[in-house]
């Protein structure tokens, strides 16, 4: 052997009896387990529960009186009663990119985008198995978190989209009824019930691990990913649809959805040219603040509240000049 190796050889000629360490190591996740849930975060769950059914009564309430427009061919969603023409849609793959969108009727799930996760009966349970994805089941992730942090689930909690603008105010004969006043309480309750869903779900991430697929949008809430092949970037390929999972955020159990946002600068109708100086927002943010919301500070630069406008392109007009007659000179010889 290389004296310059010397120092770095190590030899390990012990062997390690997996049979005796099995029980230990089970011992240690039953003690693990017992930690959990954790008794000064089953508040900040039960807020969290609250603050989401709020929100998507709030959301409904909303989309009876502003028209929201998804893309027929991409996840593009657009608060307004006609879509802009910034051409950004990605399409078919038969179709070019970059196209203006074709715009259809929205609904609930296009500004709160549903995130489901296996509901596992105990934190630290076995991991799901392929064969066994058919055996637990599919509810919201946000709920699932809750769950497993002490939070008490009732049947309501269970629906991501079952909430209507009738159950939200029960005696009002209609939604159209509502004076900007009250309208401006729906907005600013809504808005409130955003932020303090977002904040609640980051809290519960610093206590309880949940993890994301890192090539496709499947979440998991628990110490291990589950082992269901279901990631679809890899189904031709030889890793048979296995995800690669790492630690989530706030993002992927509560998608923002980023929309274009005009300002009372822009024109009517957003149109390609002037992409670079409109502003953006989140859905559940620039459908409250059509409503009358307060916004909070920390969206104005995202939202270019004090952006310049477009320029206006004015194209010159074309003259038309009428062909002169040529003279033609005749030679006679």
């Amino acid at each position: 052997m290389p004296m310059a190796l010397r120092g770095h050889w190590r030899s390990y000629s012990s062997k390690v009896d997996l049979k005796k360490l099995r029980p230990m190591i089970l011992k240690r996740i039953e003690d693990r387990a017992k930690d959990y849930p954790v008794q000064g975060m089953i508040p900040v769950a039960q807020e969290v529960l609250k603050a989401r059914e709020l929100l998507f009564q709030g959301v409904s309430t909303l989309l009876k009186l502003f028209p929201v427009l998804a893309c027929k061919f991409c996840p593009e969603v657009y608060i307004g009663e006609k879509g802009h023409l910034i051409q950004t849609c990605c399409g078919y793959k038969r179709i070019g990119k970059n196209r203006v969108h074709e715009w259809v009727h929205g609904g609930l799930n296009d500004i709160l985008v549903p995130v489901d996760a296996f509901h596992l009966h105990n934190m630290f349970q076995d991991v799901i198995k392929h064969q066994q994805r058919f055996d637990f089941e599919r509810i919201p992730a946000v709920v699932e978190l809750c769950s497993q942090a002490g939070a008490d689930l009732t049947d309501d909690n269970f629906n991501s989209g079952s909430f209507t603008a009738g159950e939200c105010y029960g005696d009002v004969s209609g939604i159209e009824s509502l004076s900007h006043d009250d309208l401006r309480v729906v907005a600013n309750g809504t808005l409130k019930a955003w932020e303090t869903l977002r904040s609640g779900v980051k809290k519960l991430l610093s206590v309880y691990p949940v993890k994301v697929c890192k090539y496709c949008s499947e979440v998991h809430v628990g110490p291990s990913g589950h082992r269901a092949r279901l990631c679809g970037v890899f189904k031709n390929e030889s890793w048979r649809g296995v995800h690669f999972w790492e630690k989530a955020k706030v993002d992927d159990l509560v998608p923002p959805k980023i929309v274009w946002r005009r300002r009372p600068q822009d024109p009517l109708v957003l149109l390609n040219e002037g992409r670079d100086y409109y502003g953006h927002a989140p859905a559940v943010v620039d459908l409250c603040s059509k409503a009358g919301a307060v916004i909070p500070s920390k969206y104005f630069c995202m939202m270019k509240v004090s952006g310049l406008a477009a320029p206006i392109r004015v194209k010159p007009p074309i003259l038309q000049v009428k062909p002169q007659m040529e003279l033609v000179t005749i030679y006679i010889h």
